[in-house]
């Protein structure tokens, strides 16, 4: 888990990012030390909760188990999982993640409503890190 990506569980779950009060550019990951927009002379940045939902504007799968610092079981075999790039239309960005354990490219379509849901990234004995997923809505994997 990155601090302060996320917050929540459940129907409660938002991914946070900070919003600029000079230009009302919104940043994700968040941004706590100046507004990225090159045309924004810069203001105080709030944390703002995103959309639970967006729009899936692109998507791919990834079928190669990546270099670290990804954590993977090298003894385990690889699984493939979906990327999906969403629009998050009332910020006005795109924020890209995994889809939910079951969803495969062939189960999306460019435009399709998603919504951020809590997940597993990696669990060992001792602690289990959490990320977010998207997962198409009316979905319930």
């Amino acid at each position: 888990m990155v601090e302060g990506w996320f917050t929540g569980d459940g129907d409660d779950f938002r991914l946070l990012g900070t919003r600029c009060s000079a230009c009302g550019s919104v940043f994700f990951p968040r941004e706590d030390t100046f507004c990225r927009n090159p045309g924004c002379q810069g203001g105080a940045l709030a944390e703002v909760p995103l959309s639970r939902r967006g729009r899936v504007w692109s998507y791919t799968d990834s079928r190669y188990r990546p270099p670290s610092p990804y954590v993977t079981e090298p003894e385990l075999p690889w699984e493939p999982y979906t990327l999906i790039a969403v629009e998050l239309a009332a910020e006005r960005i795109v924020v890209l993640g995994q889809a939910v354990p079951g969803i495969t490219v062939a189960d999306l379509a460019v435009g399709m409503e998603v919504e951020a849901v809590p997940g597993v990234l990696h669990e060992d004995a001792r602690t289990t890190w959490t990320t977010w997923r998207w997962r198409p809505t009316g979905v319930t994997r």
